[in-house]
């Protein structure tokens, strides 16, 4: 398996505030890392600063062998790399099947349908809603369309920022289920996640974050059993 990511030595600062402290980590080709941590430690910031839309004040980050630290948040997509951000940020307005249409601007029009009938195969509930408006969808079914989208460009690595938030317990089981159905099709993820049980339990290996620092590493099974980890952010 090759390496696909390396973050190496990334500081972010939100004007004097110095969100990212120097982090390095890396995701290997068919791997689920997560990293998790509270509220404010910097998850989201990461996967924003890796997928573009954030700059680091130093180090570098290697997307399949290339340095994307200072490239645009569309060329990286073009690369092969796609996030899910929190919040979903889906097209309201748009029906189900123009929002993965949106998805797929990278790809050649000829591929546009395959890719669509993959997706409404991994998820058969967006097909029963193809020409349903967006926004009136629940808010899991919006989650699956995020997710959805961003595999219509084919990615090499998905980023998911926070795929459970908001949404009802029946719901979570289901996301994290079709998470580990995209990584049983060879999807290669990066995930950031609350939820520390749920993340933990579908991860390769995981980091944990604190104030922008990594302060743990290990595979998914042994922070679950760590009782730091477990007194921290699994309620044990």
């Amino acid at each position: 398996m090759g390496r696909i990511l390396t973050v190496d030595d990334i500081n972010v600062y939100y004007g004097s505030i110095h969100a990212i402290k120097g982090i390095s980590f890396y995701v290997d080709e068919g791997e689920i890392v997560t990293l998790i941590g509270a509220n404010g430690a910097g998850k989201s910031t990461t996967l924003n600063t890796i997928s573009g839309l954030l700059r680091s004040k130093t180090g570098d980050i290697h997307f399949l062998d290339e340095s994307i630290a200072k490239a645009s948040a569309h060329s990286i997509v073009s690369k092969g790399l796609s996030m899910v951000p929190e919040g979903r940020r889906i097209f309201l307005r748009l029906t189900v099947e123009e929002n993965l249409e949106m998805g797929a601007y990278t790809r050649p029009k000829s591929e546009i349908k395959e890719s669509m009938d993959q997706a409404f195969e991994l998820f058969p509930r967006l097909l029963e809603r193809r020409k349903q408006i967006a926004g009136t969808l629940s808010g899991g079914e919006q989650q699956m369309l995020a997710m959805a989208r961003a595999m219509m460009a084919h990615p090499k690595l998905i980023m998911l920022d926070e795929p459970s938030m908001g949404l009802a317990p029946i719901f979570v089981d289901h996301i994290f289920d079709i998470i580990k159905s995209l990584h049983k099709n060879g999807a290669t993820i990066l995930l950031v996640e609350q939820n520390a049980q749920a993340a933990l339990s579908v991860a390769s290996r995981a980091y944990v974050l604190e104030t922008g620092s990594i302060v743990k590493t290990g595979s998914g099974k042994e922070l679950m059993n760590d009782p730091v980890i477990k007194k921290a952010y699994l309620g044990a």
